[in-house]
């Protein structure tokens, strides 16, 4: 089965190679030693940073779909308090369907802002086991038998990229430890600020209350770390540079979006509009208050009141002389005579 799988990622993994191999080749005619680490070290991050530039529409529509459902979040906990304590078929199924038309009129979907990552994973998957296959021998299309072994005799800081942590631990290899010990704290710290700044400053108070992804992301701010640091001790070198690298782009790109496209109600939008306040009073300008939340709790407003109100076809009223046009002779003043 698990044969089967990766035969299925058979095709990523030929076009993860072919970008890694291409960054190769670069470097090489730059005048890096292409059996040398830096050559195949940075031909890694290369590959790292190309793949997460073509994930980034991806991202920008997980960060969309994350914002509709915090925005909407006041609206789900009013109707899991309407139907708080009902337990019968009748009741959930309102429930339920009251849920389905609210995500229908905000225009959000819950399963929206996972669909992302389900659909970046079997790109991770054989970007992880491209690099993981460096160390085993395995040759992957333009990737040949020859350049998996220049690849796997590739050192960096004294070790070689194949090296793991636990093999030379049990062979005293001091350099390799110390190497993947401090590449394993700064993966999992790096991860650890990814999530902290998430959760500090670009949640509102308001979506934390009661929401079962908030508490989700809570669990997976001390749950991750901890995976990436157990689980770091039987990855190569190589894959280890994939995993801070790739660490390193989320911190930073976490941190632009935050900065400049804050979530409404959260303290990275108040931050933003104290931002824009001072730097409209060193012009001599004052803000008006929608310019200085940034048009972001407008838009909360907006999609919130949207959600309230139900779509009304407009009623013909009034009697006949009500709609009879103002230029009509009942309506205009009598001449002189």
């Amino acid at each position: 089965m698990i044969d089967f799988f990766f035969d299925l990622l058979y095709p990523i993994q030929w076009v993860v190679a072919w970008i890694m191999v291409r960054f190769h080749d670069l470097l090489t005619a730059l005048g890096l030693d292409p059996a040398g680490g830096a050559a195949w070290s940075l031909s890694i991050v290369g590959l790292v940073v190309v793949i997460r530039i073509l994930l980034i529409p991806l991202f920008v529509k997980q960060i969309k779909a994350m914002r509709g459902m915090q925005v909407i979040q006041p609206e789900i906990r009013k109707i899991q308090a309407k139907y708080k304590g009902k337990t019968d078929p009748a009741s959930r199924q309102a429930m339920q369907q009251e849920m389905m038309t609210l995500w229908r009129t905000s225009g959000t979907n819950p399963m929206a802002s996972c669909l992302p990552i389900l659909l970046q994973s079997p790109i991770f998957f054989a970007l992880f086991h491209t690099l993981n296959g460096i160390g085993q021998r395995e040759p992957v299309g333009p990737l040949t038998l020859d350049l998996v072994d220049q690849a796997d005799n590739a050192t960096i800081f004294g070790s070689q990229l194949s090296d793991i942590f636990l093999r030379s631990w049990g062979s005293g290899d001091w350099n390799t430890i110390v190497l993947t010990a401090v590449m394993i704290v700064l993966m999992s710290l790096s991860q650890f600020i990814t999530q902290k700044q998430l959760m500090a400053k670009n949640t509102s108070s308001a979506s934390l209350e009661g929401n079962p992804f908030a508490q989700q992301q809570k669990l997976l701010l001390y749950v991750l770390p901890i995976i990436f640091a157990v689980s770091g001790v039987n990855f190569p070198i190589g894959v280890l540079l994939y995993w801070l690298t790739t660490n390193v782009w989320s911190m930073g790109q976490q941190f632009f979006v935050i900065r400049r496209m804050p979530n409404p109600g959260s303290l990275a939008e108040k931050e933003l509009q104290e931002r824009r306040a001072r730097r409209a009073a060193r012009r001599g300008q004052v803000l008006p208050p929608a310019a200085e939340a940034g048009g972001t709790t407008a838009v909360a407003d907006h999609t919130t009141a949207a959600v309230r109100r139900q779509r009304q076809q407009p009623k013909r009223g009034g009697s006949r002389e009500t709609r009879r046009p103002s230029g009509s002779r009942a309506n205009q003043r009598p001449g002189k005579r």
